[in-house]
């Protein structure tokens, strides 16, 4: 008997249970779909995390001011907390010999109209050198330079999803906008970011960029508002940005009399933190998801354990026949490799609708790895193999003459 006629037998087999097949499958599917959907929320964390990080530069350090009312209570320097200054910008420039740029930033709330539409924005005030250590491109236009720093000009730069509000398909560039009480010239918009969100919280896109002598000028700060609300310091070599961020630490304790109104981050240490909590999480899914498949693989074993005593005096007549050992093996695996397979297929399929339903109801970001198929079909075909070895090896070894006296 040939292979095709154990193929056959097989499929005649899985056809004459279609409900018990189906119900074997269900560990296989489900196992599959969490593997998919466990690694894809992982993939997608991770992407994610790394577009965030590259958002604020691999080689940045930022400084950012902790509002008064957020320093540790209880301190006798509470009063004294004015959060960043400029002058803190020029300080980093000249003392830090491994920093190559420091740039400002102060965040104002204002209004923006174009025509009858109105927005709630948020104003970054900055330098022009902001766009490249933020690897923050223009696709239209460009950014603002020095020359409209030194001379105070009113012109911004709109972040994608401002120029989308205001302007819908219109061409920006050259249109003047007004921002509170004062009217901006259009000259650049920002490529869409897809993590939008920036370290203090806000997003890129949903910004108006503008030169900071501007808006020292146009928008007086409130009392007790700090100068600056972030400082980005780019450093030349990123092996040495721990040394410069304690350079950087140091200096600003010596300017802020040791009050402690400031705080630094560095994007290539929160990376590397995220990459070891993504591990961990990696490892707990992908654990989970393992079990499942380990109870769908028991599962295959035990429905196929129990066809094979259902199907004894089957086997007999087939080992009467002319049918090998070998042949009955072939028909046992094929039955159990078959319900891992089209199992591992229905998972992926559902997997991959759980991922879409969780990036819906859920927010997060997910991606589906050609990896990640790839690896949970290749399990559940394991899975198959390995669990119908021993039931099929059962089969292939019944006595034939006891197999057709089993009632």
């Amino acid at each position: 008997m040939d292979y095709l006629e154990s193929v056959r037998v097989g499929i005649d087999g899985l056809r004459a249970h279609k409900m018990r097949s189906f119900l074997t499958m269900l560990g296989i599917i489900f196992g599959v779909a969490a593997v998919i959907s466990m690694m894809s929320i992982g993939e997608g964390a991770k992407r994610e995390a790394l577009e965030q990080i590259a958002q604020m530069g691999m080689r940045n350090i930022l400084i950012q001011t902790i509002p008064s009312e957020d320093i540790e209570e209880g301190s006798d320097r509470t009063n004294q907390a004015t959060g960043l200054r400029f002058v803190d910008v020029l300080a980093l420039e000249k003392v830090n010999p491994l920093i190559e740029a420091v740039v400002p930033q102060r965040l104002i709330a204002a209004e923006a109209q174009y025509g009858s539409e109105r927005l709630d924005v948020m104003v970054t005030a900055t330098l022009p050198d902001f766009a490249r250590l933020m690897n923050y491109r223009a696709v239209q236009g460009s950014f603002f330079n020095y020359l409209d720093e030194l001379e105070k000009r009113r012109v911004c730069v709109l972040g994608a999803s401002i120029k989308r509000d205001l302007f819908y398909f219109k061409n920006p560039l050259g249109e003047k906008i007004k921002i509170d009480r004062d009217w901006f010239t259009v000259i650049g918009v920002m490529e869409y970011k897809l993590a939008g969100r920036s370290a203090a919280g806000y997003d890129l896109n949903k910004q108006i960029y503008i030169p900071y002598s501007t808006a020292q000028q146009r928008f007086p700060r409130e009392t007790f508002e700090a100068e600056i609300d972030r400082i980005v310091a780019s450093v030349s070599d990123v092996d040495r940005i721990r040394e410069a961020a304690n350079i950087v630490n140091a200096t600003l304790n010596r300017l802020h009399r040791e009050v402690q109104d400031y705080q630094i981050s560095i994007p290539v240490e929160l990376l590397r933190q995220r990459q070891k909590t993504q591990r961990i999480f990696n490892v707990v899914m992908g654990a989970i998801a393992g079990i499942s498949l380990l109870v769908g693989g028991i599962g295959i074993m035990n429905i196929m354990l129990a066809s094979v005593m259902e199907r004894t005096r089957e086997i007999g007549i087939r080992r009467a026949i002319g049918a090998t050992r070998r042949d009955i093996l072939s028909q046992f695996l094929f039955e159990s490799a078959s319900l891992s397979i089209l199992g591992g297929i229905i998972g992926i399929l559902l997997g991959w609708g759980m991922t879409g339903l969780i990036t819906f109801y859920a927010g997060w970001k997910t991606v589906v790895s050609v990896f990640a198929v790839l690896l949970a079909f290749g399990v559940s075909a394991a899975v198959g193999i390995i669990f119908g070895l021993y039931p099929a090896r059962k089969a292939a070894f019944l006595d034939p003459i006891e197999s057709l006296r089993y009632e």
